[in-house]
């Protein structure tokens, strides 16, 4: 089986002590050369695509390191795009602080403008202080999110299939530019959204650009299983990555698609070393830089207990955590860092130390970091992993050079890409 290997960027990197830990400016992050650095370098592996994550409020950084998503990531991409031709380019945008017939104009621009090979990641927003940046009235109750984001999903579809196949004819001879007969409006009204359509670009390359989606509570798990052409997700244990897998698979055949339409990714964040001393040498570096407190205030944050609730040297809180009914965050992580914590008897010290930014973490050799993909694999929990990059380009370039060599060897990822469209590398089916 060849997985599907994609690569986050967040700031400077995912560990809170990159921006002290690598080499270059603390400001990287707004430089547009530091993205064409990290996107041919991870083209240079054939990586499936670069990840963009998005922030829209500090509140969660406290500033206390660049702020994780700062840049535009449609933006941003289209810089990444102009410096790489197959690497895919996808970006995250709410469907809570968006109106769909822009974001599917900001999107479908992408994919033509990168020959086809955009996705958009599709999240509800968790982070309650964004609302004071929309209007200032409180982020909706989590049902409230994912009613509107279903709603927003059949919108921007909608616009993104409004023009047929063979639409575009452009006859100089006849003076026929578009087949009119085959572009639609959409006319859609609903509870959240009144969009006539139809949209103003025709289909791209690939059809339209890949929807990715990132939810792991039954009501995001439903809408990844109806929607999403690919599924990233927080999971630190074969065992609840493995029945997350084939419950989205499941809801997926009840929605009258395959249960390999859709593909499962979770993120991993690798950490490597030459030695597994030199990988813990990496590790702990990166921690003492950082410190505690960061991480403990972002932990009880996506837990959703106060800070003051988390003991070191004691067991996570879970009663207190389970009995929160107003818990307004991402399922997803709350859930992971508890099956970590309760799975692996962790403190909340050994728990700070194993939780990868609340995906699963390996610290060790390339070979053991292969070793960990392959189990993962073939215990059938996976169609493959969002890297999760400690420090950038460091941590990329590690990967690249020394994890991604043995996979192959292995026969676990493909030597170069199957086509030019994200849809055809990704091995989804191509668009009616």
């Amino acid at each position: 089986m060849e997985i599907i290997l994609t690569a986050t960027v967040m700031g400077l990197g995912m560990h809170h002590g990159s921006w002290r830990y690598r080499d270059g400016d603390a400001f990287d992050y707004v430089d547009p050369d530091y993205y064409a650095h990290i996107a041919r370098t991870a083209e240079a592996g054939a990586l499936h695509a670069i990840f963009l994550a998005d922030t829209l409020d500090v509140s969660e950084e406290r500033f206390a390191r660049p702020n994780l998503g700062a840049l535009d990531p449609a933006v941003t991409l289209a810089v990444m795009a102009a410096h790489t031709e197959r690497i895919g380019l996808v970006g995250t945008s709410s469907t809570t602080f968006n109106e769909p017939f822009n974001l599917a104009r900001r999107f479908a621009s992408l994919d033509h403008m990168s020959r086809g090979r955009a996705g958009w990641n599709a999240v509800t927003t968790f982070v309650p202080a964004v609302a004071g940046n929309f209007g200032g009235t409180p982020l909706p109750a989590h049902d409230q999110r994912y009613a509107r984001a279903r709603e927003f999903l059949d919108v921007v579809i909608g616009l993104w299939e409004s023009w047929e196949a063979g639409a575009t004819v452009g006859d100089k001879a006849t003076g026929t530019f578009v087949d009119a007969a085959r572009v639609h409006a959409l006319d859609h009204v609903g509870e959240h959204f009144s969009v006539r359509g139809p949209s103003t670009l025709p289909r791209s390359r690939q059809g339209r650009p890949v929807i990715f989606q990132a939810g792991a509570s039954e009501s995001g798990r439903d809408l990844a299983a109806q929607y999403a052409d690919v599924v990233f997700t927080a999971q630190n244990t074969i065992e609840a990555a493995t029945a997350f897998r084939t419950d989205v698979r499941r809801r997926a055949v009840g929605h009258g698609r395959p249960a390999d339409a859709l593909k499962i990714v979770p993120g991993l964040l690798p950490v490597v070393g030459s030695t597994t001393a030199e990988a813990q040498a990496r590790k702990e570096e990166l921690d003492e830089l950082r410190g505690v407190g960061p991480e403990l205030e972002k932990l009880a944050l996506r837990v959703g207990v106060p800070v003051e609730a988390l003991e070191l040297d004691e067991p996570l809180p879970v009663d207190l955590i389970r009995a929160n009914d107003g818990f307004r965050g991402s399922h997803g992580f709350r859930d992971a860092a508890v099956e970590l914590a309760t799975r692996r008897n962790l403190t909340v010290r050994e728990l700070l130390y194993a939780n990868g930014g609340g995906h699963q973490q390996v610290v060790g050799t390339p070979e053991e970091i292969a070793d960990t993909i392959e189990t993962w694999v073939e215990a059938g929990a996976v169609d493959g992993f969002n890297l999760m990059i400690d420090a950038f380009p460091s941590g990329l370039e590690d990967v690249v050079e020394h994890v991604v060599p043995l996979l192959r060897k292995r026969c676990l990822f493909h030597n170069e890409y199957a086509g030019s469209t994200l849809r055809t590398n990704l091995g989804l089916p191509p668009l009616p």
